[in-house]
């Protein structure tokens, strides 16, 4: 630190508010030499663009010191937020196999369950580069180059702008290192997989008046198959691990969901299409099996139909044997940072990074059906059995569909800072710019080319030399490759997709490409006004001008229409804005009677947008102090969201949705709900099951569909506003030194969401809240009834608000001879979250709190941490328990009661009468055991979810693509680390 005229006016990076006891022996604090003044350096604390001698200001603010990561077995910074009790369901979690577009392989983080678009992300104070939907990656940073991270718990858009709605979280990197550094992390599941290696190091100088420091790290982390873990070996959990329903009423052991198998099936056999079995072996054999599916018996000739039998539950598909739970990951990270004093009082600083991110992730090979491309296979076809046209079913077990998302981020900040008094005051400046852009490639292979699958599907003859050729005699079609889809999986019949140059053929990979860019231009400026009684009345003022661009290309493969692959339009667009904000700080009260300290903070600032025009906000905090003890804070604040680029200028895109359709007799509101039943009667044939991917009956609510649908943009979408209200407390008591209690009361409410609506949604206002209006939203079919095709357009419509409260205990005991001991617990309970989709009256608001669904996600009302921490000389050890509430979820079997629906009866305004199920608590616990060697090393052995716990089987597949909470851990897991210091 550097003193000057006595007044510390250093910038050191942005510490909690709050927390100021809890945090206080880790700062110095510069003293006159004279005893009867004492002057304090001036910092900038999180939240407020004014310096000040207090670390405890108005606002709530959560802060994770190295050392606090260091204990923990997570290795990257999502994870390390993501386990913090005030953060949401994850947005796109690794146990998300089927989600799609371009944030897929990322790691983002929500606050408050209000989205990851809702949680502005900084570093070093400056913001992060996002995705065009406005999601920030926290996977492009390392975490050795973390020195703390600070999430504040409250709006801030009148400082920082856009997006800061639910909180902000800011990630503060390590300057002024002198040294160097190595470590090493490797660790594995109890189960043997999943491996996961970090490597970093770094080296750096620091001299009075110049620091630099280089550092690189490697991160590995292997996939998880879902076929390894009982949760996700089937897709309906433990507990049905083969039940499946193909029909009203009937089940079949079949050991997953799709009726579509890797042996291929003929859909319009002898007893199917209206026409007569002319095989005596198929007179036989109508009627046995499930209607008109055929498949050829193992081994046997598959051009002889003699040779075929009824489709049975043998041949039904589990397609999580092959799809990924936990998706790989390998990310390399160079950074760097200096500092050069030009002058006593003026200074340039600068960092770079540089992060490549790969994530790899897999799914079953396709279920392709023949009637849905139009691509019989032909009469003519070498291959056919019937030697007419036939259609057919067939997964593509032997190419699974998988897809590989790069990111490439280039991140540059720099800029000058300094100091000067003005009026014997003193005043900081500073001025900079930030350039971050990334580049993302994203590789899909297992998807097939419907043109060359027209072909080799075709007509085909054995020629001359003993080789099937697509085409006819004397005209064989160069490049083509002849497919048999009847051939079963493993068979060495001619036509297997087991064939390299078949599969080459059909299936042709895809590459989609994306590149955003943030410009940033500021300057800033703090000091001290006026010296007033109670103190220094500070102001803040500062100017930014920001460029945001994005584009999002999908392959032309995927424009064209031509590939399995869902179907997508380019993105590309951007916008600019300017924006000034100013702060005050004012003292009231100090040193008198209840009012050890009394202060106001006011804040504004005016936002004028290329796209939609101009926004104000203002934020107003209260900090009273009746007693050094005692500490009462306030807060209230408007914010703002900006539509993103992909809001406003995002292409049409197809997406195979996970919904409930209302009409369905098993589990639908008509099944319970006469008035709905009537409405769907006019639409629906009776018995109506709802169909799931692979052509059989959902098992349950919020199945993915079998059929793609379609969603946009709207390039008139204005911003989303929000209102923030905050009350707190601190007790950190002098008789108790190292204790320090917190509790605050936080509300939020954002109007004008800007949202999808699911279909789920949409068929629901047209059938359960009667709105005759969105009958033109989506169309079913005239014979089967099922939905085939719905748009989803983005809108501004409906709220959310969501209340709670935060509770903290950390207390650091006085050392004893059985060492120093320190406990650290936060929770967080959540009031309600509730969630209006649009403006419609008769719209009823969802209350999502202590719901856990496939739509929104994990909704937990309570989340706890608590950790022990002990340190006895070179040696230290650490125990962490991480609690979530139990939660409700819709039923999927026993719905008229059972031990698998324990709420049959369960009724509200938005679900009507939803069978239901509450699904009990769940608490992870976590272990770290530590040794500082004598050379300057520290070795550290750990286990997350030491007793191997695992969460209850979640049907509605929240923030999965399971039967299981995509946030809980799915197994112990082992790790050893090793740091060494130089």
């Amino acid at each position: 630190m550097k003193h000057r005229n006595m007044r510390t006016v250093v910038r050191v990076g942005l510490l909690p508010a709050g927390i100021a006891v809890a945090l206080a022996p880790a700062f110095a604090f510069a003293q006159d030499s004279d005893k009867d003044a004492t002057t304090l350096d001036k910092i900038e604390v999180t939240g407020s663009r004014i310096r000040q001698a207090s670390m405890e200001t108005s606002q709530p603010v959560i802060s994770l010191s190295r050392a606090d990561i260091q204990k923990q077995g997570f290795t990257s910074v999502a994870d390390i937020i993501q386990n913090l009790s005030a953060a949401g369901s994850p947005a796109i979690s690794r146990a998300d196999a089927l989600s799609s577009g371009e944030e897929v392989g990322g790691q983002y983080v929500d606050l408050r369950n209000l989205g990851p678009e809702r949680t502005l992300v900084l570093v070093d104070g400056k913001r992060m580069g996002v995705s065009s939907g406005g999601y920030s990656d926290l996977a492009a940073i390392p975490t050795s180059i973390v020195e703390r991270i600070e999430v504040l718990t409250d709006g801030a858009s009148a400082l920082y702008g856009s997006d800061a709605i639910a909180g902000v979280i800011n990630i503060i990197t390590r300057k002024n290192f002198d040294g160097a550094e190595a470590s090493a992390y490797i660790g594995q599941y109890g189960q043997g997989d999943g491996e996961k290696q970090v490597y970093n190091f770094m080296i750096g100088s620091a001299g009075e008046r110049s620091s630099v420091a280089l550092g690189a790290e490697y991160t590995k982390e292997d996939e998880v198959r879902a076929g390894d873990r009982p949760f996700s070996a089937s897709s309906n959990g433990t507990f049905h691990p083969g039940a499946v329903l193909v029909g009203p009423g009937w089940t079949v052991d079949a050991h997953g969901t799709s009726a579509i198998s890797a042996n291929g099936v003929i859909s319009n056999g002898p007893c199917g299409g209206g026409l007569p079995p002319s095989e005596e072996i198929a007179a036989t054999r109508c009627g046995i099996g499930l209607g008109n599916s055929w498949t050829v018996n193992p081994g046997a000739d598959p051009r002889d139909f003699a040779n075929y039998h009824p489709t049975s539950a043998e041949d039904f598909a589990n397609s999580n044997q092959q799809m990924w739970l936990q998706t790989a990951l390998e990310r390399r990270s160079l950074f760097a940072n200096a500092r050069f004093d030009l002058t006593d009082s003026v200074r340039f600083v600068a960092d770079a990074l540089y992060t490549h991110r790969e994530a790899e992730q897999q799914i079953a090979g396709y279920p392709y059906r023949s009637a849905a491309y139009g691509t019989p296979m032909s009469a003519d076809s070498y291959f056919n059995p019937l030697g007419r046209s036939v259609s057919f079913s067939r997964r593509t077990w032997e190419v699974p569909r998988n897809t590989v998302s790069e990111l490439t981020t280039y991140r540059f900040t720099g800029g000058f800072e300094g100091s000067f008094d003005l009026a014997d005051k003193p005043w900081d400046w500073d001025v900079g710019y930030v350039y971050n852009q990334n580049k993302g490639v994203k590789t899909g292979t297992g998807n097939l080319f419907v043109p060359n699958v027209e072909q080799a599907v075709g007509p085909s003859f054995l020629d001359t030399d003993g080789v099937v050729k697509c085409g006819s005699p004397g005209a064989a079609i160069d490049g083509c490759v002849p497919w048999n889809p009847l051939s079963r999986y493993g068979a060495n019949d001619p036509g297997n997709l087991s064939n390299a140059e078949l599969q080459k053929y059909l299936f042709l990979p895809s590459h989609d490409t994306s590149e955003t860019t943030t410009q940033v231009y500021s300057a800033n400026l703090s000091g001290v006004l006026a010296e007033l009684e109670a103190g220094d009345l500070g102001m803040a003022v500062g100017y930014e001008h920001r460029k945001e661009s994005a584009r999002y290309e999908p392959d032309a493969l995927q424009q064209s229409g031509l590939s399995t692959d869902l179907a997508g339009a380019p993105t590309q667009g951007g916008y600019s804005l300017d924006e000034v904000y100013l702060e005050f700080n004012v003292p009231i009260l100090a040193d008198v009677a209840f009012a050890k300290e009394l202060s106001l903070d006011v804040a504004g600032r005016y936002s004028d947008y290329s796209t939609f025009g101009d926004t104000t906000n203002t934020k107003f905090g209260l900090k009273w102090k009746p007693t050094d003890d005692l500490l009462f804070r306030g807060t209230y604040g408007t914010g703002f969201r900006a539509p993103t680029v992909n809001d406003l200028y995002g292409g049409t895109s197809e997406t195979f949705d996970q919904y409930t359709d209302p009409c369905d007799t098993s589990f639908g509101a008509a099944s319970r709900n006469g008035a709905v039943a009537s409405r769907c009667a006019a639409d629906v044939p009776g018995g109506f099951r709802q169909e799931a991917s692979g052509g059989v009956a959902a098992s349950g609510p919020n199945t993915q569909s079998n059929y793609a649908y379609l969603s946009g943009s709207n390039p008139e979408l204005k911003p989303e506003t929000s209102k923030t209200y905050t009350v707190g407390m601190v007790y950190s008591p002098t008789w108790a030194e190292g204790l320090d209690i917190g509790l605050d009361w936080w509300k939020i409410r954002v109007d004008d969401v800007i949202a999808a609506e699911t279909v789920t949604s949409i068929l629901n206002q047209y059938y359960v809240q009667d709105i005759a209006t969105a009958g033109s939203r989506f169309v079913r079919d005239a014979d089967s009834g099922q939905v085939v095709d719905v748009t989803r357009t983005l809108i501004n419509a409906g709220y959310q608000e969501t209340a709670g409260y935060d509770f903290s205990v950390s207390y650091r005991l006085p050392e004893t001879s059985f060492g120093r001991f320190r406990i650290d617990w936060k929770s967080t309970y959540v009031d309600y979250l509730e969630y209006k989709r649009d403006n419609e009256d008769v719209t009823p608001v969802e209350q999502r709190n202590g719901w856990v669904t496939g739509d929104w996600g994990g909704n937990f009302r309570i989340r706890s941490n608590m950790m022990l921490d002990w340190n006895l000389g070179d040696f230290g050890a650490s125990w962490t328990a991480r609690y979530y509430s139990s939660a409700k979820e819709p039923c999927a079997y026993d719905l008229s009661g059972g031990p698998e629906c324990n709420n049959p009866d369960f009724s509200s305004a938005y679900t009507l009468e939803q069978p239901t199920q509450v699904r009990g608590s769940n608490t992870f616990h976590d272990v770290q055991f530590r040794y500082n060697t004598p050379w300057n090393a520290t070795v550290s052995l750990g286990a997350n979810n030491v007793f191997n716990h695992l969460g209850p089987t979640m049907y509605s597949d929240p923030s999965s693509s399971f039967s299981y909470y995509g946030g809980f851990d799915i197994g112990r897991f082992w790790y050893l680390k090793y740091q060494q210091r130089f």
